[in-house]
């Protein structure tokens, strides 16, 4: 139902944010932890044509029209907790109609992956090294082109 992106962090910073942060965002906007999520892109922010990340960072909140109140005290909120990641952050509201939110839940599954529900694969197989062939793979190339050449001309 929130979502909130921060363009100009890389993706391991804002997961740390958003791991350290979602819950006292959501009691900020007195609502369950479960309605917020973070978008992180792999993506530059550029500027004149040189590289902004972890220097310059724009954080877009998409979220229902009944959240406006909090506007102001989540700004101060991030303005004050995302300046670890970043030197200078700029915050944009993008606010919606909750009938445009439209959603589907699958039921045999849990809505969110957890550290409780999450699958660990143990590599159990040692791969060997294979060999790298250092041969000349175009060896007899003009040979095999002209062999082509004269069977599709019969």
């Amino acid at each position: 139902m929130i979502t909130i992106s921060i363009y100009g962090l890389d993706q391991y910073a804002v997961g740390h944010y958003s791991k350290e942060q979602s819950v006292n965002i959501a009691n900020i906007l007195e609502t369950n932890v479960d309605n917020i999520n973070f978008y992180a892109p792999n993506a530059y922010v550029l500027h004149n044509g040189v590289e902004q990340t972890s220097w310059n960072a724009l954080v877009k909140i998409s979220l229902p029209e009944k959240f406006r109140v909090f506007e102001e005290e989540l700004t101060e909120f991030i303005f004050k907790t995302i300046t670890l990641y970043t030197i200078n952050v700029a915050v944009e509201f993008y606010y919606y109609d909750l009938k445009h939110r439209h959603e589907f839940k699958n039921k045999d599954y849990p809505p969110f992956i957890k550290e409780e529900n999450l699958v660990h694969v143990e590599e159990t197989e040692d791969v060997e090294d294979e060999e790298i062939y250092e041969g000349n793979i175009f060896e007899n190339l003009e040979e095999q082109i002209e062999f082509e050449r004269k069977k599709r001309s019969k």
